[in-house]
């Protein structure tokens, strides 16, 4: 079925683990009639929860796409993980989405990523839509729950319709003001709702203050409500029970009738190669633009390149260029995605969410279009948490060293959060993830697909090094053989920049010393002696390199020789310029039941944490909120777990670096064997 592109609404689920999210995808799946009957979580039959891995552990890893039609529209829906460990897909799945919906536990109420997911779709500009699930369980205070959701995001937050008969019914309370609720009027809700879609626009407030809402028109209505979500004004608040299907059609309705559609939504910041803001439209008509937010390396199909499609039409054979390529690619076969299964299609439009298959050269975040005129067409990166957990591993079998590179190098290709560095200096792979879960899941998953079984050894810790002084440096190169020789001198001067700072190359040479074309081998020097360190082989940053002076010779200068002479000037100012190392500090949140509140902030102060603060939850759950080293919670979990009787979970995010200890430095000093390589 073709679908225009003001038929098409596409939404993420969202939401902190236990919510219920899968189980809500099967029942909206069952009442699109997509599925005969609904799969369990526990029994893995889901359509979302394919993955081996999500059977064994009963939740979702990974973001899954599927399609349902109502009301004359196409719904595509979005499941995702709740867990932290795995938030690096569910955030690149609301990057093609207009409407994220945060499902919330009946029960538990406010979670650490209800807040998270609520704050990443807001600054996203994304519609929000908070939908209360579980709401026929006993001990589910729905009307304390609202009004704790109102408080913690802003009166914004209004229901759009109402549970009944004690969790078993919801009633519309947007379109409808008669009937009675659990805890509520239909009319009162209605009035509150009304009010606030009203007061988006002049014109309409006159008109209903001056002759009340009979006079607004249901184009209004929609209108005004699609403007308040897309402007942030309104968060509506749906109830369901997934389990039994009660609000499950309300649910739908709303969509259809008043999410806003792929043209009404806030379209992604693209940029032109010069920086340039590029205007994008959800017109079928225009060129294409597309972006690829996820990756799938499937055993069959091959890779798999799912994109959005934000402006022009894709169809059967269309050539379509990657970012700033200038060869184009053929689509030879088009796909929508249900599940698992791939649905071959004949062309997707604006707001549609399709696949390619054995393109080698897509990759996450690519943008596809069709356009010859633009140099780079790129689209704003998404903030993605910084993957901070490390291992240095080697394969388990001689022999599998290259089969080992590549089923990482494909696990990378899937997951925005999961890393793979090779340090030369010390001969070892290190992969880099955002938990310890996270990089076990990852390595099982390498194990069960691609047949590599890897040893490990204790986490790296990602510290990075820095200078604390200014300091001057030389070096010159010289080398002569029978023939041509290599010559190059330099001058610099290294000097820090304030924390988070980066890297600065400056040229400030006089007179023509050196020639311009040998500025950039300096600066490629200096970067690849900063990826070794000076103090205990950790990246150096946030440092500024003024390089001012030199020499060259008219035959024997060269690349090569200028390069050399950087990298080793630039290490003779580091080792006179205090070098320090820098150790990250991360944001803790830990939730606790409330007996376990003295050992956990004991344990923490003892990792020489900093309480920040703590927060009360429902359910007699504590949350304490802490910045710790990395370095001092490598075993956290297993700790955690025992001070808490397994009832303890916690998340992590990277807030700076920080100075170590002058104790810990000498150790991380002493511990390096640095292996540098011959010039």
């Amino acid at each position: 079925m073709t679908h225009s592109t003001e038929s098409i609404r596409n939404i993420a689920f969202t939401g902190h683990a236990g919510a219920g999210k899968t189980t809500l995808f099967e029942a909206l799946l069952l009442a699109g009639g997509v599925i005969q009957t609904p799969g369990t979580v526990e029994r893995g039959n889901t359509v979302s929860d394919t993955d081996s891995q999500e059977k064994a552990r009963v939740h979702s890893i990974d973001s899954c796409i599927a399609h349902l039609e109502h009301a004359g529209c196409r719904l595509n829906l979005i499941d995702t993980a709740g867990y932290d460990d795995f938030r690096g897909a569910t955030l690149a799945a609301l990057a093609a989405v207009e409407t994220v919906a945060v499902v919330v536990n009946a029960i538990n109420g406010i979670e650490h990523s209800t807040r998270r997911m609520m704050a990443h779709a807001r600054s996203r500009k994304l519609a929000r839509v908070l939908v209360i699930n579980k709401i026929d369980f006993d001990g589910a205070d729905l009307g304390a729950l609202v009004d704790a959701l109102r408080s913690e995001f802003g009166s914004e937050c209004l229901p759009v319709n109402l549970p009944a008969g004690h969790g078993k019914r919801v009633l519309d309370c947007f379109f409808h003001r008669d009937g009675s609720t659990d805890f509520s009027s239909l009319a009162e809700a209605h009035q509150r709702i009304l009010d606030q879609v009203v007061e988006i626009n002049e014109s309409m407030m006159g008109q209903y203050l001056d002759a009340g809402e009979d006079v607004l028109s249901p184009q209004q209505l929609h209108d005004a409500f699609e403007q308040c979500l897309r402007e942030g004004h309104l968060v509506p608040i749906c109830f369901v029970s997934a389990r039994t299907g009660a609000g499950v059609h309300e649910l739908l309705e709303l969509a259809a009738r008043l999410l806003p559609n792929p043209a009404e939504g806030n379209p992604p910041p693209f940029v032109r190669g010069d920086g340039t803001p590029l205007d994008v439209r959800a017109d079928p008509d225009r060129h294409v633009i597309a972006d690829v937010f996820k990756i799938v390396n499937d055993p069959f199909v091959g890779k798999l390149g799912v994109f959005r499609v934000w402006q022009g039409t894709i169809r059967r054979d269309s050539q379509l260029l990657i970012d700033d390529g200038r060869k184009p690619f053929k689509v030879g076969h088009l796909f929508r995605l249900q599940g698992k299964a791939h649905v071959e299609i004949d062309e997707a439009v604006p707001g549609d969410l399709a696949a390619v298959a054995k393109i080698e050269d897509i990759h996450f975040d690519a943008v596809l279009h069709d356009s010859h005129d633009e140099d780079r067409i790129a689209l704003a990166p998404l903030a993605f948490p910084s993957p901070m957990f490390g291992l240095a591993l080697e394969p388990r079998h001689k022999g599998q060293e290259q089969k080992l590179s590549n089923a990482l190098s494909r696990l990378a290709e899937e997951d925005p959060c999961f890393r793979v560095e090779h340090h030369k200096e010390l001969n070892e792979t290190v992969v880099r993830g955002i938990s310890e879960l996270h990089l076990k899941v990852m390595l099982e998953r390498m194990r069960e697909r691609y047949g590599v079984e890897v040893t490990t050894r204790p986490p790296r810790i990602a510290y990075r090094e820095t200078i604390a002084g200014q300091a001057e440096g030389h070096h010159r190169h010289k080398k002569q053989t029978g023939g041509a020789g290599q010559f190059g001198e330099v001058f610099l001067r290294v000097e820090p920049l304030a924390r988070g700072g980066g890297f600065e190359f400056v040229d400030a040479v006089k007179g023509g010393v050196i020639p311009g074309q040998f500025l950039p081998a300096i600066e490629k020097g200096v970067r690849q002696a900063m990826q070794h360190g000076a103090v205990a082989g950790y990246p150096l940053q946030d440092l500024r390199v003024t390089v001012y002076d030199g020499k060259s010779h008219a035959v024997d200068s060269k690349e090569v020789a200028f390069v050399s002479a950087g990298k080793k000037a630039f290490m003779d100012a580091v080792g006179k310029a205090h070098p320090v190392i820098l150790e990250p500090i991360v944001n803790v949140e830990v939730a606790i039941p409330e007996h376990s509140v003295g050992d956990v902030t004991g344990g923490l102060a003892g990792k020489r944490a900093r309480i920040m603060g703590t927060d009360t939850q429902r359910g007699g759950e504590l949350v304490i909120k802490a910045q710790a080293p990395l370095a001092e919670l490598i075993d956290y979990p297993t700790e955690l777990k025992s001070m808490t009787g397994g009832r303890g979970r916690y998340s992590l995010d990277l807030s700076h670096y920080e100075t170590v200890p002058s104790t810990v430095q000498k150790q991380l000093s002493e511990a390096w064997k640095p292996r540098m390589e011959e010039d």
